[in-house]
């Protein structure tokens, strides 16, 4: 098995004024996860470095903004949190529904957090 070492990062700026959350989301989690390489392999992280700009100009619908939740779980019992997209726009910016989108779209496995400090993103 051959092993890669010292591949070099590539670097991808998206700009996100104008398309919708998913669109950009996707966009960034296949060239995080390194799917557009030749040499992809599932069991290695990807390399490459994401920049989204122009988050706070990106396109949402009201309705998803009052439609979808997040959750996440505080460690006590009883602890389940639920926040609305709204809310969330309104505590930490679109910035933050960004990052949440991005972090769904990838697969579920140790390289999560490794792969996601690949990812900036700026208002």
């Amino acid at each position: 098995m051959t092993e890669i070492k010292n591949k070099k990062p590539n670097t991808f700026t998206i700009d996100a004024e104008g398309r919708t959350i998913g669109r950009v989301a996707t966009e960034a989690a296949v060239l995080l996860a390194g799917k557009d390489s030749p040499d992809y392999a599932r069991h290695i992280a990807g390399t490459n470095k994401v920049f989204i700009v122009n988050a706070s100009k990106v396109k949402i619908i009201n309705n998803k903004l009052d439609s979808i939740y997040h959750k996440h779980y505080t460690g006590n019992p009883g602890g389940m949190r639920f926040e609305m997209n709204a809310e969330i726009a309104t505590k930490k910016g679109y910035s933050e529904l960004l990052r949440l989108a991005v972090h769904g779209m990838l697969p579920d496995n140790k390289l999560k957090p490794i792969v996601m400090k690949n990812l900036t993103i700026s208002e």
